[in-house]
């Protein structure tokens, strides 16, 4: 029986996945810094809840360690933890940017190196990396969700190509817009009443995501690309989850920089 350790278990896409991968027979190490908010989860076979908070090094390598011991080894790895910040880059304390890239990427990158000398010696492993299609796409007033996003996509596919010798495989699963808590507790918005100039911005800003998010993928939609991203045996990185990643992503692809920004600013207007 095969184990996943997933990352920001208690809500939304990692509590998803915990339960679409138990339901299929796996064993479910779910971490969340507060392991009262997943008792859902506690009473399923096979689950075990543990704390983990990505910017607490002590709590990552106790989560990890108790995995292991509960059972016996970690076959994947699923870096779910992070929360978007967005708004005016001036609005921002340096207290905030420096929690978004703590949280979003060198979170990540810690619970990865915890988990990659496990996975080193079993010469097997899966890291899957949560990224977004705010990894490959940027918009207005995202510069620090979209930095972090980038940061993932780049150092995911670094990855790839290093582990890869080692049996160790990576993968990049980019949600689109998705039925979760990302406009709650997971979103972090800053604006400066004395930056009136970005006003319009914002506003433009707000009927763009409205309209984006007018028929979100629910949150199993993309539990299910992470299972096939966990069973895949070929050297395939990047995954993306929900119709809207699929559209906005494919015209990035096949459009110029001043194209899509320009079809990006047209969505904008009122």
């Amino acid at each position: 029986m095969k184990t996943i350790l997933i990352t920001g278990a208690s809500s939304g896409i990692g509590a998803a996945t915990a339960g679409y991968f138990q339901a299929r027979g796996w064993n479910v190490v779910a971490t969340m810094r507060t392991p009262a908010s997943g008792l859902d989860l506690a009473n399923l076979e096979n689950v075990h809840l543990a704390r983990l908070d990505v910017t607490d090094a002590k709590s990552i390598a106790t989560a990890v360690a108790e995995g292991i011991d509960r059972f016996g080894q970690i076959d994947v790895l699923l870096n779910n933890a992070g929360y978007g910040a967005y708004g005016a880059l001036e609005a921002f304390t340096m207290d905030r940017i420096r929690r978004q890239f703590d949280t979003n990427v060198i979170g990540l990158i810690e619970v990865t190196k915890a988990v990659l000398p496990h996975f080193r010696q079993n010469r097997s492993g899966t890291v899957i990396n949560i990224s977004s299609i705010g990894g490959q796409i940027t918009f207005p007033l995202g510069a620090l969700y979209h930095g972090t996003k980038f940061a993932v996509e780049g150092l995911s596919e670094a990855l790839h190509y290093e582990l890869e010798p080692l049996g160790i495989r990576v993968r990049i699963v980019q949600p689109g817009m998705i039925q979760t808590n990302f406009g709650g507790s997971s979103f972090d918005f800053a604006m400066d009443e004395n930056l009136s100039g970005y006003t319009p911005m914002a506003e433009a800003m707000g009927r763009l995501f409205g309209r984006l998010a007018s028929n979100p993928s629910a949150p199993e939609t993309v539990a299910e690309v992470i299972w096939d991203a966990a069973n895949d045996s070929s050297d395939r990185l990047r995954y993306r989850a929900g119709p809207d990643a699929e559209a906005l992503l494919d015209a990035r692809k096949q459009q110029d920089d001043a194209v899509f920004i320009g079809g990006i600013k047209q969505k904008m207007a009122p």
